[in-house]
């Protein structure tokens, strides 16, 4: 298959302020699927773009099995690249948008019908080879889009944000086909996506960006429950972290963090780091799973109490999110709980925090302290 290394990668547009990418640099190794998570803007498309060979690099390079492909023409790399929107031939029927790419470069008609046939197997596209893309639903269509790089066997596949012009139930449909598609035929794979839930499930490792620069690398659960600073921190997890201010302040002979009028104390795995930062500000982070309704029975000790009123209830069937106000600060925060909650808007309750499950963050550079 293929090792993707992208080095220092830069892209400055004319007459741009700041560039658009700016010293991107991470790996893929052979079979891996990499996902490059970020909001709308971050430069991720603009990566992507540059590995196909259709945007010039700026600066930087791009690598393939250790040869820079900077200069090498797109068509030449043996990428497939599959986009949002899905691209196919309207006039062709499914079974010619399949073949289309293997008769550009003069496969025998043989094999040509043996990949397409191949391919629309495996994605459930046989009994709809005949039609036009017209005549299809839009995950049939990106299924499509999807067999046609497929057929052509690349060393690398890239994914633009294909599922984005899906419904809800559509996205998950075709994303768990995604999955079963990796996991079977193995393509070293780059997919860009904005959504953090197809970054979770799908990606070997996530390559978050923001403001055209890496800012985490890792696996999914790593940088869920490590993430590298608040913009990570807000940006993966639905509802996002809680971000409260707080004071690291030494009782009892122990460094402890004081916020929302409680004084919590804090992880041992926490302290070494926090030396330096005893009668300091901090950002506290928080997330909505770790807050519960009731204290739970189990290790009750690592557990502190919030006093806080109920804003709003949000009953989501398997679960339900609370938006609360801390009695002492104002601070408003979410929580997730039970689907069994009798809690109703205006009364209050002491939330119990799992003090193991903190985070707490530099305020001024925004980076993990612990």
């Amino acid at each position: 298959m293929a090792v993707i290394t992208v080095e220092r990668l830069c892209k400055r547009y004319a007459g741009a302020a700041v560039p658009a990418v700016d010293e991107v640099s991470f790996t893929v190794a052979d079979r891996e699927f990499m996902v490059l998570l970020g909001p709308s803007g971050c430069g991720k498309s603009t990566v992507l773009r540059m590995i196909a060979g259709l945007e010039p690099v700026t600066s930087g390079t791009v690598s393939i099995d250790g040869r820079v492909v900077n200069s090498v023409p797109a068509k030449s790399r043996d990428i497939a690249m599959v986009f949002q929107s899905y691209a196919l031939y309207p006039h062709m029927t499914v079974y010619d948008n399949l073949a289309f790419g293997l008769r550009r470069r003069d496969v025998e008609p043989a094999e040509i019908a043996r990949r397409v046939h191949a391919a629309a197997g495996k994605l459930g596209l046989s009994e709809f080879l005949k039609r036009k893309p017209h005549a299809l639903s839009g995950g049939q269509r990106q299924r499509v889009a999807l067999g046609r790089a497929i057929v052509r066997d690349p060393r690398v596949f890239l994914f633009d944000e294909p599922l984005s012009n899906l419904d809800a139930a559509l996205r998950v449909t075709t994303r768990n086909e995604l999955i079963k598609q990796q996991q079977e035929i193995g393509t070293t794979s780059i997919y860009v996506t904005h959504d953090q839930v197809e970054a979770m499930t799908m990606g070997h490792r996530i390559c978050i960006m923001n403001g055209g620069k890496v800012v985490q690398i890792g696996g999914p659960l790593e940088v869920y429950r490590n993430p590298a600073d608040t913009f990570v921190a807000r940006f993966l997890g639905n509802p996002p972290m809680n971000l409260l201010p707080a004071r690291i302040a030494a009782t009892d002979g122990r460094l402890a963090a004081q916020f929302a009028g409680v004084v919590v104390a804090l992880p041992a795995r926490a302290l070494p780091s926090l030396a330096s930062y005893s009668g300091r500000e901090v950002t506290i982070g928080i997330r909505p799973e770790d807050l519960y309704e009731s204290l739970p029975l189990r290790e009750p000790g690592r557990f502190a109490r919030l006093p806080a009123r109920v804003v709003a209830v949000e009953p989501l069937g398997a679960e339900t999110l609370l938006m609360l106000s801390l009695d002492a600060s104002g601070d408003e925060l979410v929580a997730r709980i039970g689907r069994d909650t009798a809690l109703k808007s205006g009364e209050r309750l002491e939330l119990a925090l799992d003090t193991d499950a903190l985070h707490l963050f530099d305020p001024v550079t925004t980076k993990a302290i612990v």
